[in-house]
């Protein structure tokens, strides 16, 4: 994918870290040889995170988030050490960048990161102003085991050894997923019922189908695309049943009326939830609808960001079909973007949208903080397939 088409999501999100003024937007600017990012002397310059969408070498399509100090203060520092917070969630390698031996405040945010296992870059910054490094090395070695790279972003040294830190720590899993793997094989014919979505603008596909058609071209799939209206002339026009049927999750009953026997069915968000989050437990955490009553809470969690409509999926239809099948006084509230309530335990059950707009590493974040709390999480498309009577007769690997 080249840098114009490749979705943020998709992206390496690589985070800087450190204190105020220790050279984080100037490392930057550095790894990017552009002015990427605002840098000043004065102290506190980035304030709310800043993204960055980027092509490093080695590394391919990346997402560099250049974030305000952690160590900012008064009540607007405590609002973006928050957000930094949060862009430490996203962040699939970090990149901790430190200016003196005393390391204390960088072990809080380094011991964060290491329990979500998220890897560490050491960088020891502004070395041609820096008399000390050796001892901020010392310090850094003792009480991380982290070996800092030494870098002059002004002089444009140890840049290079940044970018091969970052490439040897990139996760095992980085840009191998397969959205269909398992699923599918090399020359399978499959069918995708593709209701045109309220949500996309006209004369455009959303992103969930546009990855799925890309990557079923990928594994040299067979790929024949209908509209809901038209899935019996589409079954009609095959020699034979398709290998497999991927459907829009608001169609799923209809769909599975019509499938053939021998053709699998699934859906774009149970197809998203297998790569952006943990299907198991999206599909343990399904079991809850049948625990609801009209005393529960449920919470509805969209990554989009959009005005609500007429036929909004996450605002209307799931809402509707909960309250259905436990009573209309089943409370259900929604979030949408990066807003998710720290305290999650006031909640019977949490749902999910595909997150096709989230990276991997977010997504899974959302779902430790839902075990944490010890409440179940499940997915848009694995709930609907829930209500529809039909979770144990779809595929998700």
């Amino acid at each position: 994918m080249s840098l114009t088409t490749t979705p943020s999501a998709n992206r390496l999100h690589i985070g800087i870290f450190g204190k105020r003024n220790s050279g984080k937007s100037s490392l930057i600017n550095a790894i990017t040889n552009q002015d990427t990012a605002l840098t000043s002397e004065v102290a506190g310059t980035t304030t709310d995170p800043v993204y960055k969408a980027m092509e490093i070498h080695g590394i391919g399509p990346c997402m560099l988030i250049d974030t305000a100090g952690f160590d900012d203060e008064g009540e607007l520092g405590a609002l973006r050490v928050r957000r930094t917070r949060d862009a430490l969630e996203k962040t699939d390698v970090a990149i901790v960048v430190f200016c003196e031996a005393d390391v204390s405040l960088e072990a809080d945010w380094i011991g964060a990161l290491q329990e979500r296992g998220t890897p560490v870059v050491a960088v020891i910054n502004k070395a041609d102003l820096l008399g000390n490094v050796s001892e901020i090395a010392r310090a850094i070695h003792d009480a991380f085991s982290l070996f800092p790279i030494v870098v002059s972003a002004k002089e444009r040294t140890g840049v290079k050894d940044v970018i091969e830190a970052v490439i040897r720590q990139l996760p095992e899993d980085y840009e191998k997923k397969s959205i269909t793997a398992g699923l599918v094989g090399e020359g399978d014919v499959v069918l995708l019922v593709m209701p045109q979505d309220i949500q996309a603008p006209k004369g455009r596909l959303i992103l969930p189908q546009v990855q799925t058609i890309r990557d079923l071209l990928d594994n040299r799939c067979v790929v024949l695309s209908v509209t809901a209206d038209k899935l019996d002339e589409g079954l009609a026009a095959l020699r034979e049943p398709p290998c497999l049927i991927i459907t829009d999750s608001q169609v799923f009953p209809a769909v599975y009326q019509k499938k053939p026997p021998e053709s699998l069915l699934t859906s774009f968000s149970v197809l998203m939830a297998a790569v952006k989050g943990d299907i198991a437990s999206f599909v343990e955490g399904a079991a809850a609808i049948d625990a609801l009553t009209p005393d529960s809470r449920v919470l509805i969690a969209e990554a989009c960001t959009h005005a609500p409509l007429e036929e909004d999926i996450g605002r209307v239809k799931l809402p509707h079909l909960l309250r259905r099948r436990v009573g209309e006084a089943l409370a259900v509230d929604v979030v949408s973007g990066p807003d998710f309530p720290e305290d999650l335990s006031g909640y019977n059950l949490i749902i999910h949208c595909g997150a096709c707009m989230f990276n991997r590493r977010y997504v899974l974040s959302r779902i430790e903080r839902a075990r944490a709390a010890g409440v179940p999480i499940t997915n848009y498309g694995v709930a609907l397939a829930k209500l529809g009577g039909i979770l144990d007769k779809i595929s998700y690997r």
